[in-house]
């Protein structure tokens, strides 16, 4: 099965690529290696806010960034730009998921009423990271 951290992208879609239009932009239409979920891909757009010029990702889709240049040489830094974004947002996607497990852990916790060293245990063990 496909991981968070494996979303890229890996290539243009095919049904929309790239041309040259009379206005000044061309616009490109990056398709990710695989469906990402609904809360990366608001990450994701919230992330890429400060991107100029902007992109963004349909977030009920989650498959294909939106994005375009005004001037062709400017496709591969653009690009190289949106890539550093992928790799931060499934960097903060999987801290969420591991600061939610935490915020179980210490629930379940305190519902069990393990205090003291058990709880500081239990913690631990719900802190671990097995995928380095």
């Amino acid at each position: 099965m496909e991981d968070i951290s494996d979303i890229r992208i890996v290539g243009i879609d095919d049904k929309r690529p790239p041309r040259i239009r009379k206005e000044p932009y061309i616009d490109l239409f990056f398709r990710l290696s695989h469906k990402a979920p609904k809360k990366w891909c608001e990450d994701f757009n919230k992330l890429s806010k400060d991107l100029v010029p902007p992109v963004k990702i349909n977030e009920n889709e989650g498959v294909f960034i939106d994005a375009y240049v005004r001037d062709m040489s400017h496709i591969p830094e653009h690009l190289a730009r949106i890539k550093k974004k992928i790799t931060a947002c499934n960097t903060l996607y999987l801290e969420n998921i591991r600061l939610g497990k935490l915020a179980e852990a210490a629930r379940n916790t305190s519902h069990h009423g393990a205090a003291g060293e058990q709880g500081k245990l239990n913690a631990i063990v719900a802190a671990l990271i097995y995928d380095d």
